[in-house]
């Protein structure tokens, strides 16, 4: 038993990293009908948001303290952080850090920004054009994100360490009648798992009780009659634009105590995040998030030893497994819609 809920809270964890990930792809497919292989490039870019934040509090000025030496006899030099020098050590220790949430508040205008500017300056010709097209344009724009990355930041992993009172493990098994140290799980997965909850809902709420969520969700029905209405639908599914990237940077930001950032992890969830949506049914948003905690869960069990032992490499293949028994038994997905990729 202790084993299963430990492999539920695992699947769970990567499950919301799916799950926002095919959210903001199904965002935009719904809205705008591209699909976008660059979403993967989105997650990376917010979670080298991150990466810059935590630099940007971290800046410090070099002074000389002639009151110690260093080991040649020569005056020590002390690098203070600019933000200790300003706001106090206390407050400055603070904010260094807490540099991975702070970081939410460079990412939402960052990523908003960076979605209208790709929607504006590239997908936007691309409407009219044939999946295949949107496909092979979209994932050049992947990776060229890609090595821009590589090129600023290198190719090496970058640690991104959660705040203090994050780190360490929560004692499940106490909670639930166990022994103790039976079931535990890391403070900051628990967080993410928390905040990908927090997002998802914010999303489906904004969709559902507000006039603007509401006049997308009739245009992703049928455009032209909103169109007709005196409705100016591109610029709403724009904004929209702009929101699914920010739920992708969103998910990269807080990603990056779980995983330190490089520059290949686009990609590295773009395949997996896309079998989501697949799965799930192309244009549907409760099916994005449906499926993408159900194969982060069948995932997390097909990691385990008895499994691998039975079926050597199951944990890598599971995800595709699954995906194509759902589609030979239901073409459309779990929860798609008719008509959706049927021409």
């Amino acid at each position: 038993m202790e084993a299963f809920i430990l492999q539920i809270l695992n699947g769970l964890d990567k499950g919301s990293a799916y799950a926002l990930i095919a959210l903001g792809l199904t965002l935009i497919f719904g809205t705008l009908g591209v699909v976008n292989f660059a979403h993967g490039a989105l997650f990376m870019v917010g979670a080298f948001v991150a990466v810059t934040m935590s630099k940007l509090l971290s800046l410090s000025t070099t002074t000389i303290d002639p009151t110690r030496t260093d080991f040649l006899g020569n005056p020590a030099t002390i690098d203070t952080p600019y933000v200790v020098n300003w706001f106090g050590p206390e407050v400055g220790a603070t904010l260094i850090d807490w540099a991975v949430p702070l970081a939410i508040l460079l990412a939402i205008p960052v990523m908003i920004l960076f979605g209208f500017i790709m929607e504006r300056g590239l997908i936007k010709h691309f409407y009219k054009r044939p999946h295949a097209d949107q496909i092979l344009v979209t994932f050049g724009l992947a990776i060229v994100l890609q090595e821009v990355i590589k090129y600023f930041y290198g190719a090496n992993p970058i640690p991104t360490p959660a705040p203090d009172v994050f780190r360490g493990s929560f004692d499940f098994g106490t909670l639930l009648g166990f022994d103790p140290n039976t079931v535990i799980y890391p403070y900051w997965r628990l967080v993410y798992f928390a905040f990908a909850g927090v997002i998802i809902a914010a999303v489906f709420a904004f969709l559902q009780f507000t006039t603007f969520g509401m006049v997308v969700r009739a245009g992703m029905a049928d455009r032209e009659t909103v169109g007709l209405l005196g409705i100016n639908i591109d610029k709403r599914f724009t904004i929209m634009f702009g929101i699914a990237a920010a739920v992708a940077g969103l998910a990269g930001v807080m990603y990056t105590p779980i995983n330190p950032p490089n520059y290949h992890m686009g990609m590295d969830f773009l395949v997996l995040s896309f079998v989501v949506v697949v799965v799930g049914g192309m244009g549907s948003l409760p099916g994005a998030v449906l499926a993408g905690f159900l194969l982060g869960i069948l995932e997390s069990f097909a990691s385990t030893t008895w499994a691998t032992n039975a079926v050597p490499g199951i944990n890598q293949i599971i995800i595709y497994l699954v995906a194509m028994i759902v589609l030979l038994t239901r073409p459309r997905g779990l929860m798609g819609r008719k008509g959706v990729m049927e021409d």
